[in-house]
């Protein structure tokens, strides 16, 4: 009996161990089943894509990629990208699809693949509520427009006459333009522009009743990728089983329109030659147009050093005060311009300024250039002003000393004896400095401004090229920053009198 019993109890165990078994290599073979991919989105785009309250992101594209993920078995794992990085991310496999708002178009089904249409748009005029001149497209001709850099907004502006355009980052900030009323009128796509009014999040601007366009969105991958039919299995799945449907209506309030089930220019032809005289090729049609951003830069950066060097002087010399209010002051302000990033401050100068000017109703624009000269300055003279403060402190104080004994007053002391002595010893870190801010002008793109970092960009946008293009603004930049320092070299030679011939 106790055989028996012991026999009973095995057997029982080594079921419930073979159960056990089962389940784990079922759930194995269910995870192995469930791919992730890797999904690019610009979170800057409402309703489609934004953040949403607790920092989550938000939107009708997420939504409904979350459902097509559900429907085609595979989890998905979200990656926010800028939108003028997502097809170079595609090109270079870095992410495995994307759904961002991205318009289904020619030029761009040569470099990604699409999947099809999941969504209807098309783009409309965005004006000052005021403005009562742009009634229609041809009332755009030699205005000021915003658009968002990579979109078919910019691509539709480039065909006015006399337009000046300027390219943003994302649609919020190419409104806010508009708003601040530093432009005469945005491009964008027609829902987010009326979700941003209908919101209140933007007052003042108004959408002229006409679609300038009939566009389509959908879902990208790389060329060739096994995950496009995942993908398009998915969305088919949805937008039989009424889901989509539930989707459109959760954000926009109606029914939604008929979509094709593919557009003629999207199958799949391989992708095009990217040998090396077809990258030779792509950098010299380009480098004309970089070199005159170059220019933009080397002007910024000359304008901001000069500046900052005047402004940092006076603010070092005021730190050595023995006054406390002042020196408490200089030094608030070194902390609170190297404490910040300067791309904040950027945007504070840029776009807060005149936003607080219209709230105290006054009228108030910046020049791009001018805004970007002040930030660049500001933020340079506070480590300018560090730099003056340690060269005056490493001369001896003996010959302030003597100064004084010769009758010389503490104006004439710094002015003839010890700033000219320390400005020798600031020239290797001013060198540095310099060098900081010639490359730091890149963050100006940010306000649309056309210096060689963002030339670069309007370029990537238009021929999908990013290594070709950047490659050749790093080579453009070292030039600069070795030229740069060359320079710095041969001033310190000439002004130390040991090294003299």
């Amino acid at each position: 009996m106790r055989v028996l019993s012991w026999l009973r109890f095995s057997l029982i165990v080594g079921m419930c161990c073979f159960l056990l078994l089962g389940i784990d290599s079922f759930n194995s073979s269910l995870s192995v089943a469930q791919k992730t991919l890797k999904v690019a989105t610009e979170p800057a785009f409402p309703p489609f894509e934004f953040i949403g309250e607790g920092g989550q992101p938000q939107g009708f594209s997420y939504d409904l990629m979350r459902a097509i993920a559900k429907a085609a078995n595979f989890n998905v794992n979200f990656q926010s990208i800028p939108f003028d990085g997502i097809i170079p991310a595609l090109q270079a496999k870095t992410v495995d699809a994307a759904i961002s708002s991205i318009t289904i178009t020619e030029e761009r089904a040569q470099a990604v693949s699409f999947s099809r249409p999941y969504f209807k748009a098309g783009l409309a005029i965005a004006i000052r509520a005021d403005n009562q001149d742009i009634t229609n497209f041809a009332s755009l001709q030699n205005k000021r427009i915003a658009v968002q850099i990579g979109t078919t907004g910019a691509k539709k502006a480039q065909s006015i006459p006399g337009a000046k355009i300027r390219s943003f980052d994302s649609a919020p900030l190419a409104l806010q333009e508009l708003a601040n009323g530093n432009v005469d009128a945005v491009i964008n796509d027609a829902p987010v522009t009326l979700y941003a009014i209908n919101t209140g999040n933007l007052q003042g601007i108004k959408v002229v009743q006409e679609l300038l366009t009939q566009e389509y969105y959908g879902i990208a991958t790389a060329r060739n990728s096994p995950n496009l039919a995942l993908i398009n299995q998915g969305l088919t799945s949805v937008l039989k089983n009424g889901e989509y449907a539930q989707i459109y209506q959760k954000w926009f309030k109606a029914t939604p329109p008929d979509l094709p089930a593919k557009l003629p220019f999207t199958t799949d032809t391989g992708s095009g030659g990217s040998g090396l005289n077809n990258s030779v090729s792509v950098i010299l049609r380009s480098l004309p147009i970089l070199l005159q951003g170059a220019l933009v830069t080397l002007q910024l950066t000359i304008f901001s050093i000069v500046l900052g060097l005047v402004g940092g002087s006076l603010i070092g010399i005021i730190r050595l005060s023995h006054i406390k209010p002042i020196r408490w002051a200089a030094r608030a302000y070194i902390d609170f311009f190297r404490g910040t990033p300067l791309l904040v401050q950027i945007f504070m100068i840029y776009f807060g300024i005149p936003a607080i000017m219209q709230e105290l109703g006054l009228t108030f624009n910046f020049n791009r250039f001018a805004a970007a000269v002040i930030a660049l300055s500001l933020n340079c003279a506070a480590y300018i002003a560090e730099i003056v403060r340690a060269g005056i402190q490493s001369i001896e104080i003996g010959q302030s000393e003597a100064a004084q004994s010769l009758g010389l007053s503490s104006v004439q002391t710094m002015r003839y004896i010890v700033f000219p002595q320390a400005f020798r010893r600031m020239i290797p870190p001013l060198g540095n400095e310099f060098i900081s801010l010639l490359k730091d002008t890149s963050l100006v793109a940010v306000i649309g401004s056309e210096e060689l970092f963002r030339k670069g960009q309007l370029i990537v946008a238009d021929n999908y090229r990013p290594f070709e293009i950047y490659a050749a603004v790093a080579v453009i930049y070292l030039c600069l920053t070795l030229l740069s320092s060359q320079l710095f070299s041969k001033l310190e030679t000439w002004m130390n009198p040991a090294k003299k011939l």
